[in-house]
């Protein structure tokens, strides 16, 4: 098999989001690009996930049709934006895919997301946050092991899962976690059986 090289990689990543961009749409944020058009299903019964930052809520889609819908639930204490760094418990804003189960988590079940994703690691390059040589080992990493780094500026270990050995009280009142969304228990439990490996979430 011929060794997938980090251009064509990068391609594989980017160009079909791209290429239903026009020229003007291109030269601007890539994320929030995604974003303005994320609301779309991918296709009429495609099962996905909306967190929306202002409403506090998490909703599940079959197509354009809600499947479930949890509210109020809770992001990050540094708030949400598009690029996040390391430390500073924001949770990121974009478009991601469900990469990993662990439910054995302190947080009763971790639905674990492919951040940073591509265009988060474009944005760090553009914004100066990342060096050339940090993007290319972003790559790099991604290739070899089919997941994003976890480990450089941009922080990782971003999910959703539920409240398990945190209060309860504290997830009602406030944004608490350290930059994932937050559910309970119970509603973590309801998520992990309707999603799985490679659904789409859109956090905005």
């Amino acid at each position: 098999m011929t060794p997938l090289s980090r251009r064509r990689f990068t391609l594989m990543a980017l160009s079909a989001p791209l290429a239903l961009l026009g020229a003007d749409a291109a030269r601007a944020n890539l994320i929030e690009t995604l974003l303005s058009r994320a609301h779309v299903p991918k296709y009429p019964d495609e099962l996905w996930v909306l967190v929306d930052d202002r409403e506090a809520s998490l909703t599940v889609y079959r197509g354009n049709a809600q499947v479930e819908r949890f509210a109020p639930i809770s992001l990050g204490r540094g708030g949400a934006r598009i690029q996040r760094t390391q430390g500073d418990n924001a949770t990121p804003l974009g478009e991601f895919r469900v990469n990993r189960f662990n439910r054995q988590s302190d947080w009763h079940i971790f639905i674990g997301l492919d951040y940073p994703t591509p265009a988060h690691a474009r944005l760090a390059l553009e914004q100066g946050i990342y060096s050339q040589q940090d993007y290319d080992d972003y790559f790099d990493y991604y290739r070899r092991r089919g997941h994003p780094p976890q480990q450089t500026v941009l922080g990782g270990a971003i999910g959703i899962h539920g409240i398990g050995k945190g209060d309860p009280d504290i997830h009602r009142r406030f944004h608490w976690t350290q930059g994932c969304v937050a559910v309970t228990d119970a509603q973590i439990e309801r998520l992990a059986a309707l999603i799985d490996i490679g659904t789409r979430v859109v956090i905005r």
